[in-house]
């Protein structure tokens, strides 16, 4: 079993009808001859194992149904993962190596500096299988899906993915091994319900719920550059959790999530520059007991309704976010909240505005974001463990503000 997190990349070096040979010091390390070791999503056994040369077999069923139909050449650059061991984290989600199909790059839509999103066409079959903001392990690397349209599917490509797997080097025609998630595939099997229960716990455990460090805090911008929310605590200044998504491609149903679920009040974190180029003014007044620096509540000029809605609402923030936005395009007073956050981010004060700016930032989306307090229905602000139960119920990663202090 393995996570879709990749410890290595490897290098062929060379490549025959019974199987490879693979450059890799680390990997060699926790291997031993008979092991099992994950190259770019396929799972093949070591046979020998020598310093740093790792022999592996592949079987003429494994060759058919993976890339591996054509043998790579030497040199060629392949992700590796050894398998988890008992007291491993479960640090992407959990994937087998058993690759269910493969699939053809269609279209690679790069923006220099913050990121890259990879459309993907696969199998007919595998569409099924997989759906938006689940997992999808890609060459072996686990992802989330940010977008399926008709015949293909998206997934976000961060600087720190592209820096530490092959993913960098795909261009459009090329082809990749593709698996989905493997809760989704026993939940297939069962009664709906019990399925669906099953799905939400497994899945948890290397997704959602109180992830640390920096596997956490790069899961988390890997949610939000995906287009999904992650939940953000601050167990010191406001003792309170928000759930936060990128303002970029915000969409209705994200926001009636926020108003039905969530229940707190809805704001929109936007650097400072953003709202002094669209002349959205402050607030008078000495603000919160936190010092949030809220400035005037806008709608879309162009709405057609009142402005309430979590349709139009949305729009408005996506209208904030967009790089070519220009003052007349909002009028005043409205229903959308805007926030202006530190210049400095969480250098200079770790709020959630901030938090929300940073997360949107290192996702390399524009910095306007949605922060929303996590408000039990009863009324009373959810502490932690509260927080934890709704990130396990929702599927949302959840750090603290430490956490995103240290690593962005």
């Amino acid at each position: 079993m393995f996570t879709g997190r990749i410890d290595e990349i490897g290098v062929i070096e060379y490549a025959d009808a019974s199987g490879l040979g693979i450059r890799a010091a680390k990997s060699a390390g926790r291997l031993v001859p008979g092991g099992s070791l994950n190259v770019a999503g396929v799972c093949v056994t070591a046979e020998r194992v020598e310093h740093d040369l790792i022999s592996t077999s592949i079987s003429a069923e494994t060759r058919r149904r993976t890339t591996f139909d054509e043998l790579p050449a030497p040199g060629r650059r392949v992700n590796l993962e050894t398998p988890l061991t008992v007291g491993d984290p479960l640090d992407g989600h959990l994937v087998q190596g058993h690759v269910d199909g493969v699939g053809k790059v269609v279209r690679v839509e790069d923006d220099p500096g913050r990121g890259r999103r990879l459309w993907i066409r696969p199998p007919d079959r595998f569409l099924s299988r997989i759906a938006a903001k689940g997992s999808v392990a890609v060459e072996g690397v686990s992802l989330t899906v940010a977008e399926i349209v008709k015949d293909r599917f998206s997934v976000a490509l961060i600087p720190a993915t592209l820096a530490g797997t092959t993913l960098a080097g795909l261009t459009e025609g090329d082809r990749v091994n593709l698996e989905s998630d493997l809760v989704s595939r026993l939940a297939e099997a069962g009664p709906a319900s019990a399925g669906a229960n099953v799905a939400r716990a497994v899945a948890a455990l290397g997704w959602a719920g109180h992830l640390s460090g920096r596997v956490g805090v790069e899961k988390a911008v890997r949610q939000i550059a995906a287009g999904g929310a992650v939940m953000v605590w601050d167990p010191d200044r406001e003792v309170e959790g928000d759930v936060i998504f990128a303002g970029e491609n915000l969409r209705p149903a994200a926001f009636t999530f926020l108003l039905t679920e969530v229940y707190g009040y809805p704001c929109v974190p936007c650097a400072p520059e953003v709202l002094d180029r669209l002349e959205i003014p402050a607030l008078s007044g000495e603000g919160d007991h936190h010092g949030t620096a809220f400035r005037t509540p806008v709608d879309l000029a162009a709405a057609t309704g009142t402005g309430v809605s979590a349709a139009e609402r949305a729009a408005t923030v996506r209208r904030l976010a967009h790089p070519e936005a220009r003052p007349a395009d909002f009028v005043s007073p409205g229903h959308v909240v805007p926030i202006a956050a530190r210049s400095g981010l969480l250098r200079e004060r770790a709020g959630h505005s901030e938090a929300t700016v940073a997360l949107c930032v290192a996702a390399g989306l524009p910095p306007v974001g949605v922060c929303c307090e996590v408000m039990r229905r009863d009324g009373v602000m959810a502490g932690a463990a509260d927080l934890e139960a709704s990130a396990l119920r929702w599927g949302l990663p959840l750090v603290d503000m430490d956490a995103l202090r240290t690593w962005l």
